[in-house]
């Protein structure tokens, strides 16, 4: 738990990127930095990625849903990787929800408004991983839409020995490269490929150095706007996105704050749809510190930095990194050891004091894999409570009640909560 004896639980004190006093915003160091993270995250006509285009004419932006897809592959031929999360709270659904039957999740629905709209008319193709049915069903309804862009299935493996799942992978890159040449992208190359791994790695350590710190002190970094600066990186070349991330953490670091009371938590099953960002505020103001999530794991999927020795193809490199060590989440399939291990895990590394489940309504993948999870964190006697939204979902005040019973209970009565 926090150290600290104050009481006001609402880390909002801090989080001046979104308040209305120039002063206050004037006094925080990274105030000015967070409002061009909420900017890029909240335009949903991708104002960013037309101007890279602009700077780069005849180059591809290349959209992908969540989680992962192999963004250092996408860079390597010149193309900008561009990660959606739908329209979240912002956008009224008035077409999308004719293309979608109303017991699956909103991120779809959403994804095709935008399209409907023209926002995504900037994009030149869309990737679509196998996280689930509604997914791979929604690039379909994409190609359709847009049958002069590429869509592309990514089939990531499910099997992962090299010789079975490794040269699947490996193909199914070759496969999207040559898709992608077609549409203006670089050909593949294996030194730009290693170029490209590289400033990859160099992301990872700076996402390493942001979340040490959301660890250590995370009365100077709450999670909402943590959140907003990694996902700025949906519409940033990967440099450009480190450098901001690098820039947050000196003005995080640099903040003068009081640690609160609070309960460590950490929040699982939001790798896809994405929670509003007044949802996450909310558990903060609940009295929860999110010490770990996985927000955007698309950023995050690998363990690891990307290894390329000399005597590897850097591609060969790429899809033993996705094999060895890829995250266990609800759409990765887990052969060997106990179902929740590495949440367990998790869940030390962080410090954290028990567990939010965070689902989106009707996500299959999330909803099926949260027993078994469940059931490994009561083994390990780690207190846990759940809750679904939708990207939409703009009232919080139940979900602010029970995260605060929560804490409150965790605080009193520890492991036996």
């Amino acid at each position: 738990m926090s150290p600290g004896t104050q009481t006001d639980r609402d880390p909002g004190r801090n989080a001046t990127a979104v308040s209305a006093d120039p002063a206050a915003v004037h006094s925080d160091p990274a105030a000015s930095l967070l409002e061009r993270c909420r900017h890029l995250v909240d335009d949903l006509s991708f104002e960013a990625v037309r101007r890279w285009k602009d700077e780069h004419p005849g180059r591809p932006a290349v959209g992908y849903m969540p989680i992962y897809v192999p963004r250092p592959l996408l860079e390597a031929q010149g193309c900008l990787p561009v990660a959606l999360f739908g329209g979240g709270d912002q956008l009224e659904i008035i077409r999308g929800d004719s293309y979608f039957q109303s017991y699956i999740c909103h991120i779809p629905r959403s994804t095709v408004e935008l399209a409907l709209r023209g926002d995504l008319d900037v994009l030149d193709a869309m990737l679509f991983p196998s996280i689930c049915d509604v997914i791979r069903n929604l690039g379909g309804i994409f190609n359709l839409l847009s049958p002069e862009k590429l869509t592309f299935y990514v089939d990531l493996p499910q099997n992962f020995s090299p010789e079975v799942g490794g040269r699947f992978y490996g193909e199914q890159m070759m496969a999207l490269s040559e898709a992608l040449v077609e549409r203006g992208a670089k050909p593949l190359d294996d030194g730009a490929l290693r170029t490209a791994i590289a400033a990859e790695n160099t992301r990872r350590r700076a996402l390493g150095k942001l979340d040490a710190l959301r660890r250590a002190e995370p009365w100077k970094v709450p999670a909402s706007e943590a959140y907003l600066v990694v996902r700025a990186g949906a519409v940033l070349p990967t440099a450009e996105h480190t450098t901001l991330i690098d820039e947050a953490v000196e003005a995080f670091r640099a903040r003068e704050a009081r640690p609160y009371d609070n309960v460590r938590v950490a929040v699982v099953g939001s790798f896809c749809e994405q929670p509003p960002l007044a949802l996450i505020r909310t558990l903060e103001k609940a009295g929860c510190d999110i010490v770990d999530d996985d927000f955007q794991l698309g950023m995050r999927f690998l363990h690891r930095e990307i290894e390329t020795p000399d005597d590897e193809p850097a591609l060969a490199a790429l899809a033993r990194a996705y094999l060895d060590h890829g995250v266990a989440t609800a759409s990765r399939y887990i052969a060997n050891g106990t179902k929740g291990s590495e949440l367990i895990s998790r869940v030390g590394e962080a410090g954290a004091d028990g567990v939010v489940f965070a689902a989106a309504s009707f996500c299959d993948p999330a909803l099926l894999d949260q027993p078994m999870l469940e059931s490994a964190l009561d083994r390990a006697g780690i207190p846990h409570t759940s809750f679904k939204f939708s990207e939409n979902t703009g009232q919080f005040g139940s979900i602010r009640e029970q995260a605060g019973a929560f804490s409150d209970s965790v605080k009193l009565w520890g492991k036996s909560a």
